[in-house]
């Protein structure tokens, strides 16, 4: 993330970092963002991501990258927000992950609707104009069926 941060503040671009208390105490956040908040704990870190942003984007990471992603995927499914998700599929590092929701589909786990607002690219710059003429789906997360085994 700081790699990113120091790419954007490079070129004149805006930064705002969210960091739960715990972490900031250990001295992990960047001190040279356009805005540090500093929340009580990661579900406030992630609630606010969600208020303050108009979408989301996923690059490689670890289980932490994981569990947002997820978290925030879920929270499109029950309808919470209908923001962009992007996944930077680079090499093919989400090949996995997308398998395995398509897995989930077709075992009827996962409604296909769950995935309208789900945008893969392993091209940055398509990903981000995907993402930025993005259009909410009309239908509602939960209008179509699970299908059927």
């Amino acid at each position: 993330m700081g790699v990113v941060a120091d790419a954007a503040l490079a070129v004149g671009g805006e930064v705002i970092g969210v960091i739960p208390e715990a972490l900031m105490a250990r001295e992990v956040a960047h001190r040279g963002l356009t805005e540090l908040r500093v929340v009580p704990g990661m579900h406030d870190r992630k609630a606010l991501m969600n208020q303050r942003s108009d979408a989301f984007l996923t690059m490689p990471g670890g289980i932490g990258t994981f569990e947002e992603f997820f978290e925030i995927l879920s929270w499109a499914a029950l309808g919470i927000h209908q923001k962009p998700i992007g996944l930077l599929n680079v090499e093919g590092y989400f090949d996995p992950l997308i398998a395995l929701l398509e897995y989930g589909i077709n075992e009827g786990f996962v409604r296909p609707s769950f995935l309208d607002t789900l945008l893969v690219s392993d091209n940055p710059e398509h990903l981000i104009g995907d993402l930025l003429s993005f259009s909410p789906p009309v239908a509602a997360p939960t209008d179509d069926p699970l299908p059927e085994n």
